[in-house]
């Protein structure tokens, strides 16, 4: 090689040799930069003074939850309680314009202006109620004098068994009675003064009541869809629909319930007047009229009314024609039970016979006659709005339009007439489900 070349072979690696002098050193991770292993997290659990098994911790949680439930009912109940004078006749005006709406609506669909047909429908009520109850009163005081000289009758039939029937009372044991019974009034004619007071009392209230059920009666018939609408507005956007459609199906459960009452208590009165009157009791018709209103308490209502009725017919007719009127009490009852009931009501609502008594009991027990008179309605509108929420949280319609209160109690009796509609949409399928119960 020569000496030029070697020159700059030397002067080549210089110069490499420098371009990378500037260069930084290739990067090597030291183990303080490593990947790390798997960190070991170790959870340690304070220790706990909570001896008890879950099962205990969880009946306990439920527990004060079921107490404060039980606290906020028996405050509801003193709030319904001190305001009785008021809800009574909202209640009995809800039961009146769920009889009567029907009729107002037709009116309105006529051309009627809403104000105009509840008014209409009002008075026509008016003059029905009171002119049944002019006719009643009538025929009480017609035949009062015939059933005080029966009544005297009867108490001496009576005396004569006692005396000479299996008891063998004796005219001094029969005279002690008397003479005791006597005494007992005497000694409670303070609580009978005091008791005409409260009657007295009583009296205006229940005037009082008779107004307010007109007025709410008026503006519930006129401006019941309004109100129901505004109450709903109330509630939070999510809760509007499904309420007002839970609503609106519990209306028409109502709707069909106090109808189809109505015309159980009417064949009832019907049937049971008709025979008193063809056996010559007296006061058949006010009997009648009691076993009408007496109805309106399923069960126990037209039992209790029938048994008036014997009582009456063996007082004042004697025993045989008591024992024909209960003939005739079973007879119209077992027709109620077994023909109207299913028939008829089945159809309004489908209520289980327990769930019936049970109703009846606690209503009579929390507010008297009122309580029974309004339990099972009150049952039967909680029964269809609670079980459409549960099957249409979100608000919509029910496929068949129906109130999801309507399906009998009865498995078998609810499969045969799913069978029924379903041959029924199988002979016209294009037909459409009624739009009575369906929200526009």
């Amino acid at each position: 090689m020569s000496w030029a070349q070697s020159v700059r072979e030397r002067a080549r690696t210089t110069l490499a040799s420098a371009s990378t002098r500037n260069l930084p050193p290739p990067f090597v991770a030291g183990p303080e930069l490593s990947e790390p292993a798997a960190p070991v997290v170790v959870v340690s659990q304070p220790a706990s003074d909570d001896v008890l098994p879950p099962g205990v911790r969880t009946a306990g949680a439920w527990a004060w939850r079921f107490i404060l439930f039980v606290v906020a009912t028996y405050l509801l109940l003193r709030l319904v309680a001190l305001l009785s004078v008021v809800i009574i006749p909202v209640v009995v005006a809800t039961l009146l314009a769920a009889l009567f709406q029907p009729a107002s609506a037709a009116l309105v669909r006529h051309g009627v202006k809403r104000s105009l047909a509840a008014g209409l429908v009002l008075v026509a009520g008016l003059v029905l109620v009171f002119g049944g109850l002019g006719l009643i009163v009538r025929t009480f005081i017609s035949q009062l004098d015939t059933l005080s000289e029966r009544v005297t009758q009867g108490v001496d039939e009576v005396q004569t068994w006692l005396s000479r029937g299996p008891l063998h009372l004796t005219d001094a044991q029969l005279s002690q009675y008397v003479d005791q019974a006597r005494e007992a009034v005497s000694a409670n004619q303070g609580a009978v003064t005091s008791g005409a007071i409260s009657t007295a009392a009583t009296l205006g209230e229940v005037v009082t009541g008779f107004f307010l059920v007109l007025f709410t009666l008026f503006f519930f018939l006129r401006d019941g869809g309004p109100i129901w609408s505004f109450l709903c507005r109330l509630l939070p956007r999510e809760a509007q629909v499904p309420t007002a459609r839970a609503g609106h199906y519990a209306w028409h459960t109502l709707v069909s319930y106090v109808h189809a009452t109505v015309l159980v208590a009417f064949v009832d009165a019907v049937g049971i007047g008709i025979g008193l009157a063809v056996l010559g009791v007296p006061l058949a018709l006010p009997l009648a009229a009691l076993v009408f209103l007496g109805a309106f308490i399923p069960v126990i209502g037209a039992t209790l009314t029938g048994a008036v009725a014997v009582l009456v017919a063996l007082v004042a007719n004697g025993p045989v024609t008591a024992v024909t009127v209960l003939v005739i009490v079973i007879a119209v009852q077992q027709l109620e039970g077994h023909v109207l009931q299913p028939l008829i009501m089945g159809r309004a609502v489908a209520l289980h016979p327990l769930a019936v008594i049970l109703a009846i009991a606690a209503g009579i027990v929390v507010a008297g006659i009122v309580g029974g008179l309004i339990a099972v309605p009150l049952l039967a509108v909680l029964n269809t709005a609670i079980r459409y929420l549960v099957k249409h949280p979100s608000g919509e319609p029910t496929p068949d339009r129906e109130p999801p209160g309507t399906e009998p109690t009865d498995d078998d009796q609810a499969e045969r007439e799913d069978r029924a509609e379903a041959a029924a949409r199988a002979i016209d399928p294009t037909s459409p489900p009624p739009v009575s119960t369906s929200v526009s």
